[in-house]
């Protein structure tokens, strides 16, 4: 059992010289595929969805080699935030704009119709696909990495037990 005065957790970051040297080889081509499955995401099987997974877990395979805390300080919250907020405001954007033309919500058609865009509905399902999806996809998978890492810092495992202790005194005063 831990003693009270430490966390009876320790940092299970190891520096590996085969995890960063592989990281390293494999980050590139996973981030590129990423890419490709989103950029192709309206015309081909995979899509943006599964491109924006690949793209977050690009980001996660390098915080498990490098560390996630120099990774959470180089992609700073307000860049998750952005994508996510990117991505759905690119996606209500679009939705809202073709009931602006007189249409219904995603009603892709409209671009073509009222506008005159040459393939107005594969140009509207790209920028959901792509703009939307994509960017929320990535951007979540990555906040939920860092927001449960975050439950294991030090500084919290630190704060649990002193918490604990007032709440028993307190009880048991109670009583």
């Amino acid at each position: 059992m831990a003693d009270r005065n430490t966390t009876g957790y320790e940092d299970t970051y190891t520096e590996s010289q085969v995890i960063l040297t592989a990281v390293k080889i494999i980050a590139p081509f996973t981030l590129t595929y990423g890419m490709f499955m989103t950029l192709h995401g309206a015309d081909t099987p995979g899509g943006s969805f599964q491109g924006g997974a690949i793209i977050g877990v690009t980001v996660l395979m390098l915080a498990f080699a490098f560390g996630i805390e120099p990774t959470r300080q180089w992609l700073k919250n307000s860049v998750l935030v952005g994508l996510v907020a990117g991505g759905v405001a690119i996606f209500v954007g679009v939705g809202l704009a073709t009931i602006a033309l007189g249409g219904a919500f995603l009603e892709y058609r409209l671009f073509d119709t009222v506008l005159g865009i040459p393939d107005g509905t594969k140009w509207g399902m790209e920028a959901i696909e792509v703009g939307g999806i994509a960017l929320i996809v990535a951007g979540v998978v990555i906040t939920l990495f860092f927001a449960t890492a975050a439950g294991f810092t030090p500084q919290r495992r630190r704060s649990r037990p002193e918490r604990e202790t007032n709440d028993r005194t307190e009880v048991s005063d109670d009583d």
